[in-house]
């Protein structure tokens, strides 16, 4: 029989490429590694999706400490007797314990925290995740469809135990439209812990699907031709007493004065942000007009192609909108670190409330049908068509180069202006293969 003690723990952090690297030791240790961690590299958040080190600002020096959080902890335990899963999520901290620059949950913790300062608002938010299913049975007409559900009902009923025992029960789960497509949405948490869930659930999605002997892939395009994987995040506010402060019957379209304003620093710097929700050389494969993506700047009622729409709610006399009223941002995918994603969100929007800007306008149908005067008086414009670009676009907005400050700035670009031309050397289906694999 296997000791307990000498079972292995991880802790981990989300890093630039999205992905959960860190340290393991013998669980025996684990009173003691609550206080220090681990210890952690500068370098290491360099590490790309292909686990290559293109060009670091930090060379071989410096030293980090990497603390597991307790909210963080996750354990999987297959119940037939094999090796028991268990990790920590982490903060990268200076030896002082300070928060390191770099560290992409500091970083949202730093969002938030300016929010609730300058804002008097709270952020609750939910992370809905698409992702493609390798090895599972497929036949034509299975979007959506029963049988997509009754042909991996064991990963199924897997994952949502895993979600459940970990505190994330599952708010829905269901066949996507692709082929071996799935979406899972877990229940609307704090800021903080939305993004934590959101780590958590990518990462025991995967472990379940090997267990099943199936692969879960949250790439934003798996295969040419068919419809790629969104991260789709709903987000609405509260009060610091914990009052809906979403919506506003006398609002347009529903909105508060702050979820207005917030959401109008949200287009204005859209360019700028999805150079960190949509990260990858292949997000803007998916990004593209008529594909139930994003592709202009707007806001949009019920519309699934804008980059913020207004959800809708059930019309019933006994229904409260107040506390269910949210806003859905449709431009991120899983190559983001949820709270590089998420923070950079609270940022721009912070930005729009600092300035007081008026609601913009909610478009009534595909802004590509209006002609470009017309576009240019609404104030919708195309997203960057490359990452190349929209790397520009981030090097160009001083404000968001601000929210990230110059030591993360310089770090984010580096690693993305290397993994663009990395990928430049690559046809597309080689690209899309590394990129399923990677994530």
């Amino acid at each position: 029989m296997v000791d307990t003690a000498d079972e292995l723990i991880l802790i981990g952090t989300s890093d630039i490429a999205g992905q959960l690297r860190g340290k393991g030791f013998p669980a025996a240790e684990l009173e003691e590694r609550k206080r220090f961690g681990v210890g952690w590299t500068p370098t290491n958040i360099m590490i790309n999706c292909l686990g290559r080190i293109p060009a670091t600002p930090f060379g071989p020096r410096g030293d980090l400490l990497l603390v597991p959080v307790p909210e963080g902890e996750v354990t999987l335990d297959p119940g037939d007797g094999g090796p028991i899963e268990r990790w920590f999520l982490g903060d990268v901290q200076e030896l002082d314990g300070a928060p390191w620059a770099c560290c992409p949950r500091a970083f949202l913790k730093r969002a938030l925290a300016a929010l609730e300062a300058e804002a008097g608002l709270h952020l609750v938010a939910a992370f809905e995740h698409e992702f493609h299913l390798a090895g599972a049975h497929h036949r034509g007409g299975d979007s959506y469809a029963l049988s997509s559900m009754r042909s991996v009902a064991r990963f199924t009923r897997d994952l949502l135990a895993a979600l459940r025992t970990n505190g994330m029960p599952a708010d829905s789960y269901l066949p996507e439209y692709g082929p071996r497509q799935y979406e899972v949405t877990v229940d609307p948490a704090p800021g903080l812990e939305a993004a934590d869930r959101a780590v958590k659930l990518r990462e025991i999605t995967r472990s379940v699907a090997e267990r099943n002997g199936l692969t879960a892939s949250f790439s934003p395009v798996v295969t040419r031709g068919i419809v790629g994987n969104g991260v789709h995040i709903h987000f609405s506010f509260r009060t610091l007493e914990g009052a809906p402060a979403t919506w506003d019957p006398a609002g347009p379209g529903g909105l508060s004065a702050p979820a207005a304003a917030f959401t109008a620093g949200l287009l204005r710097h859209a360019a700028a942000i999805v150079a960190v929700t949509a990260p990858s050389a292949i997000s803007y494969e998916r990004l593209q007009p008529n594909s139930w993506s994003s592709y202009w700047t707007n806001l949009g009622l019920r519309d699934r192609e804008a980059l913020v729409r207004i959800c809708p709610l059930p019309n019933a006399p006994d229904i409260d909108p107040a506390p269910r009223f949210n806003l859905e941002f449709r431009a991120a995918d899983a190559c983001a670190s949820p709270y590089l994603a998420l923070g950079m969100l609270v940022f721009a929007g912070l930005e729009g409330l600092r300035a007081g800007l008026a609601a913009p306008p909610i478009l009534d149908g595909d802004p590509g049908a209006l002609d470009e005067a017309e576009r240019a008086r609404l104030g919708v414009d195309v997203l960057p068509r490359s990452l190349d670009a929209a790397l520009d676009a981030l090097e160009a907005d001083a404000a968001a180069r601000a929210w990230l400050g110059p030591v993360l700035a310089e770090a984010y670009l580096m690693h993305k202006r290397g993994e663009a031309a990395l990928m430049a050397e690559r046809n597309a289906d080689e690209m899309l293969r590394l990129y399923a694999e990677a994530y």
